[in-house]
């Protein structure tokens, strides 16, 4: 079995996709209308796909405060400084759980909680 893609419900796919482009750093492989009430963005490379479903009938978008998605990135430092740039809350400090680990959370604009983690 291969794990394919994280679907994930937007109320905006223009706020959604700017999040997941220019702060995650995730490009677009494919995106298509699939009717006139639903708009779909597959995002990511290799073995990272987050699959965007903008429906526009859909009203109550809600996730629960258990599950995360977890990105890699090359400075926890840097990506707090560009969070706060562009305007994203941080949702908690940064948690070292052991010398080679350190992540923060955020939550993208849906309110899906992001955790940002730096392995040395």
């Amino acid at each position: 079995m291969e794990f394919l893609w994280t679907t994930i419900q937007v109320k905006d796919m223009k706020d959604s996709l700017n999040f997941y482009q220019n702060i995650i750093g995730l490009s677009i492989q494919r995106r298509f209308n699939a009717d006139e009430n639903t708009e779909i963005v597959f995002l990511g490379d290799g073995e990272t796909k987050i699959e965007l479903v903008y429906m526009k009938k859909k009203i109550d978008i809600s996730f629960g405060n258990d599950i995360s998605l977890g990105f890699k990135v090359d400075s926890i430092d840097g990506m707090m400084k560009k969070l706060k740039e562009n305007g994203i809350k941080i949702e908690t400090e940064v948690i070292q759980p052991n010398p080679n680990v350190k992540f923060f959370y955020t939550r993208d604009p849906n309110g899906l909680k992001i955790q940002l983690v730096e392995n040395s």
